[in-house]
């Protein structure tokens, strides 16, 4: 939820799974991203799994961020195919730099 209301200020268009299965199944429906944030401990299906199902599908173009309070889930978030991870708190100007990166690559693909 404080990502979400981050990336409001940002303008940033935003699809909410409350679990890991949710996300998984938006991209079985098709549904494409560009970049993703997962935390750790969601309901149904944790993030690192979810991310596992989603690079399973051949879904290397969106970029996935492994979100956790405990520093020790990063090895599991990069482990399963996330491009980073981030210790919670996440800080509003990593939060920026990311979006930007994003904002970036897909102006840069549309050339």
């Amino acid at each position: 939820m404080v990502v979400s209301a981050m990336l409001h200020k940002f303008h940033c268009e935003i699809t909410m799974a409350m679990n890991g299965k949710e996300s998984v199944d938006l991209f079985i429906e098709g549904r494409k991203f560009d970049i993703i944030f997962c935390d750790k401990d969601m309901p149904i299906m944790s993030g690192p799994e979810a991310i596992d199902k989603i690079r399973a599908m051949g879904e290397s173009d969106v970029k996935i961020v492994g979100l956790s309070a405990n520093n020790n889930a990063q090895e599991v978030f990069i482990n399963v195919g996330a491009d980073v991870f981030v210790p919670k708190p996440m800080k509003f100007d990593v939060l920026k730099d990311m979006i930007q990166e994003v904002i970036n690559k897909k102006n840069n693909s549309m050339v």
